[in-house]
């Protein structure tokens, strides 16, 4: 039996893309997203927040490169990855990442509109190529989401 590695986050972003090109023309983009969730402790309302290392590979990196910016909220779909490299003191040193393979962005869709470009969904598959799918879903008259 095959294990199953899926992560579902929904955040916003710390800081806007940054975005690489590497060689062969790969472009990679990465973020922090904060998770934050409320609970009681004492009768007092403690808020505590995650911080989740984002990439993105390919169309998938220029699609967030264009349309996500800092404090955006956005659903993200994607595996978990922990990889190792050598600091400047050849200290092996290990980071876990969120390899993004799809998101959505949230909000309202004024939050998102510049002229006459959509809200994107975008998808990357398996094989890493890019489903690019430009939709806005209004919910009601003021474009909010239906929950």
């Amino acid at each position: 039996m095959s294990g199953i590695n899926k992560v579902i986050l929904v955040g916003h972003l710390g800081k806007d893309p940054e975005v690489r090109h590497l060689e062969g023309g790969v472009t990679v983009a990465s973020f922090p997203l904060a998770t934050s969730e409320t609970y009681n402790k004492d009768g007092k309302r403690v808020e505590q927040t995650e911080w989740h290392n984002i990439v993105l590979w390919r169309g998938l990196a220029e699609v967030a490169s264009k349309y996500l910016q800092k404090g955006k909220l956005v659903y993200i779909e994607g595996k978990l990855r922990t990889r190792s490299f050598e600091d400047k003191e050849k200290v092996k040193k290990y980071v876990t990442e969120i390899v993004a393979e799809n998101f959505t962005m949230l909000g309202r869709k004024s939050d998102f509109e510049t002229g006459a470009t959509p809200v994107a969904q975008v998808q990357q598959n398996s094989e890493q190529k890019i489903h690019d799918e430009f939709t806005i879903n209004p919910s009601d008259e003021n474009g909010d989401l239906p929950f």
